[in-house]
């Protein structure tokens, strides 16, 4: 029989129904003298995606790593179900192969390395790395990396996502191919997502509502629902307008 810990790894999906999602009520954060947020308040509903969006420096990873709890607000309130992070970089350890970065999490949680490689090899075909299981990272491009990465970050058994800009490092072309990618795991693997991006068709594309924030500090100046039917096209009129709507907003603060 599976221990409970690997029956979690081995369907990360499940189990989420009754979840609080993520709700931030008139958040601050400071650093010194340097205000990051200033009373952010904002809501994702279980297994929604929410795109935070805005300017370099408006308090954007400041956000997500208050929703999983690195770190306290000075004021105001955070309310969230248990979230892991991943950041921009991929952050994989390069003496380890694919199969046991994508179960460091699980190893971490305590499974066996054994257990930790079944679970993550049962997802490495649907993620398009069928193949690559003992392939070292220097041996995965940029993309595949990054999937290496959220697998990794999917079996360490967190309802609740936050993505710091999980495809900012990659080139123009990689990042269009995984911003489509990263829509397909999400439908199969639904979780609550806080998407950090300072990319506005990014957020359109993947979204189900964004947040905009101002410049430092970031406040919340407008919140778009995204209502267009998936998948989502870049040179879909309703698409093209939607980011333009978020840019004006985003430019009339600048």
């Amino acid at each position: 029989m599976p221990t409970e810990l690997e029956a979690r790894a081995a369907a990360p999906g499940e189990g989420t129904e009754d979840r609080m999602g993520v709700t931030l009520t008139a958040v601050s954060k400071a650093y010194g003298d340097v205000r990051a947020l200033e009373r952010v308040s904002l809501h994702a509903a279980p297994r929604e995606i929410l795109a935070v969006a805005g300017p370099s420096g408006c308090g954007k990873s400041t956000l997500l790593e208050l929703v999983c709890g690195l770190i306290q607000a000075d004021g105001g309130t955070v309310a969230a179900d248990p979230g892991v992070l991943m950041p921009q970089r991929d952050g994989l350890l390069p003496w380890l192969s694919a199969q046991d970065n994508a179960g460091l999490a699980l190893r971490v949680g305590g499974a066996s390395k054994a257990a930790a490689r079944r679970a993550a090899a049962e997802h490495f075909e649907a993620f398009g790395l069928g193949g690559f299981e003992r392939s070292r990272p220097r041996e995965l491009s940029g993309g595949m990396r990054q999937r290496v990465a959220f697998l990794r970050t999917l079996l360490a058994g967190k309802p609740v996502l936050c993505l710091d800009e999980p495809f900012g490092a990659l080139d123009a072309l990689t990042r269009m191919q995984m911003q489509h990618w990263l829509a397909g795991a999400l439908a199969r693997e639904p979780r609550t997502v806080v998407l950090v991006t300072h990319d506005v068709e990014e957020a359109v594309l993947l979204a189900d509502r964004i947040v905009l924030l101002s410049p430092r500090p970031g406040r919340v100046i407008e919140t778009l629902a995204v209502d267009l039917a998936r998948p989502r096209e870049r040179a879909d009129a309703a698409v093209v307008a939607l980011r333009e709507r978020a840019l004006r907003a985003l430019e009339a603060t600048a």
